[in-house]
């Protein structure tokens, strides 16, 4: 069941902080508030199988590819002047 919590004392830069993000990202103050948080306070820790698992099902829809080593060193180059 969702909670509800009241934030008293909100400094009003951090308001206004707060609703030009929630107006950038088309959020509520309340929903962005609440992304903040989420953010703030980290993702749930999952297990290691569990990242395990996602990591392979990654993969798996990427397909199979060689590289070779003057591909991976275009790679690496890209981007560095």
């Amino acid at each position: 069941m969702a909670k509800t919590l009241t934030l008293k004392n909100l400094p009003d830069a951090l308001h206004a902080r707060l609703s030009a993000a929630a107006k950038r990202h088309r959020r509520s103050l309340n929903n962005e508030a609440i992304v903040c948080l989420e953010a703030g306070l980290g993702a749930p820790s999952t297990s290691v199988e569990e990242q395990l698992a996602r990591i392979r099902a990654l993969r798996e829809t990427l397909g199979p590819h060689i590289f070779d080593l003057d591909e991976i060193d275009a790679f690496k180059r890209e981007g560095r002047p």
